[in-house]
């Protein structure tokens, strides 16, 4: 009894702590305030069979939406890997990974910083040249100290730090689902401002998708194309914001509809980060149902613990009726054999906790790194391990425990 609960304890509790960890909210105080607008650049001979306009934005859309500053904040985004180096000698270049973002994207995700700030929005307009670096970075080239007002090399060009993060990595990258798929491993080491990088003609590395071929490359190519690259926020408080914002969504298609720059009727989205990472599949499928299959095994186990206890307890059927004759009520006998299949319980959530954690270990060689190393034991874990098995068992326990009470004292004396 004490394997089969253990067993089913864990392989429910290890599913859930990888389910746990890839459908949470990552923002959870704001997520139904930050939406992610989408617009059909490409018409209908483009679109699947859900009918669904780009994942991403164009450039022109984008820097018109963010000129228009219809929400409260709003940041366009596009993935940038440079090349940095730190200024003191002896320095080396190294390749790291991070965003050109617009100035609202830190208060707008509520970035925490270590050192310094996220820049402002005349440093946006100005394309002023400075950067904010992720802790590992700064950790990398300034020791962990405060780098403000260094100056970094990025991508040949001086740009002064102006802020670094302390610890931040959102899980899922709900800011980017497009370049990342929702879960990634790697770090966000540089933060450079939009217009800045679009400007110096630093390449997106994420995912680019053309309906046509832009006429030429680069940066260049890609602002007069009808390509999507650029994820876009928008924070909107209230419902009133909402509908204003999709109105003013519905007017910016038909604008570029009146001017003959598209053909076809407005066809736009906006959607909240909960419902945005539902329609991007964020949660990978087989993890919901891994989930279940692990709570059927569970609930077979329980069965089986159910029927070995009601032959343990019927086997005591003898002294269950000496008991009853003389004077012991059926609550006396309700609370031994509970308490005795709580032990069991207790017993067998015991070995859930060992097997739970060589689970989460295992995760780690079935799953992809990015989703297993999200996985971990945590005391909320544990401590839900060992409620389960105790709940459970006792519910399994209930049934053998009532027909147990059930024997007639007077029959068990004859019969003896």
């Amino acid at each position: 009894m004490v394997l089969a609960i253990g067993f089913g304890v864990a392989a429910s509790m290890t599913t859930f702590s990888v389910f746990r960890a890839v459908s949470g909210d990552p923002i959870p105080w704001k997520s139904h305030r930050l939406f992610v607008p989408q617009v059909d650049v490409w018409g209908p001979a483009e679109r699947g069979k859900d009918g669904e306009p780009p994942a991403a934005l164009d450039y022109r859309t984008a820097t018109s939406l963010l000129n228009e500053h219809r929400g409260s904040m709003q940041a366009a985004i596009y993935k940038v890997s440079p090349a940095v180096q730190s200024t003191r000698a002896g320095s080396h270049p190294v390749n790291v990974d991070g965003h050109a973002v617009s100035s609202d994207f830190f208060p707008m995700l509520e970035v925490p910083f270590a050192f310094g700030s996220g820049w402002s929005r005349q440093d946006d307009e100005r394309r002023a040249n400075v950067v904010v670096i992720g802790d590992t970075l700064n950790r990398r080239l300034f020791q962990g100290r405060n780098s403000v007002g260094e100056t970094l090399q990025v991508a040949g060009k001086s740009y002064r730090i102006v802020g670094v993060l302390a610890h931040w990595d959102p899980q899922p990258r709900f800011f980017d689902i497009v370049n990342t798929g929702g879960f990634t491993t790697t770090r966000e080491d540089v933060f450079l401002p939009f217009e800045t990088a679009v400007g110096a003609g630093m390449a997106s590395t994420g995912n680019t998708g053309c309906s046509k071929s832009p006429s030429e490359g680069g940066i260049a190519g890609l602002k007069e194309s009808t390509c999507v690259w650029i994820s876009y926020l928008v924070q909107l408080d209230d419902a009133d914001a909402v509908r204003s914002y999709r109105a003013y969504l519905d007017g910016y298609a038909r604008q570029l509809q009146d001017s003959g720059a598209t053909t076809w009727a407005p066809n736009n989205r906006l959607r909240d980060i909960p419902a945005w990472l539902d329609a991007q599949h964020v949660v990978p499928a087989d993890t919901g149902v891994s989930l279940l299959v692990a709570l059927g095994l569970l609930i077979v186990c329980l069965v089986n613990t159910s029927g070995l206890l009601l032959a343990k307890f019927l086997r005591r059927s003898g002294e269950i009726g000496v008991r009853r004759a003389i004077g012991a009520p059926r609550g006396a006998i309700y609370a031994q054999f509970l308490t005795e299949a709580g032990m069991i319980g207790i017993a067998g959530g015991l070995l859930g906790l060992a097997l739970t954690g060589l689970g989460v270990a295992c995760v780690h060689w079935l799953l992809p790194a990015d989703i297993a190393s999200l996985a971990r034991v945590d005391l909320a874990l544990l401590l839900l391990t060992l409620l389960l098995a105790l709940v459970s068992t006792l519910l399994a326990g209930l049934y053998p425990t009532f027909r147990a009470t059930l024997v007639q004292p007077t029959w068990q004396l004859k019969s003896q």
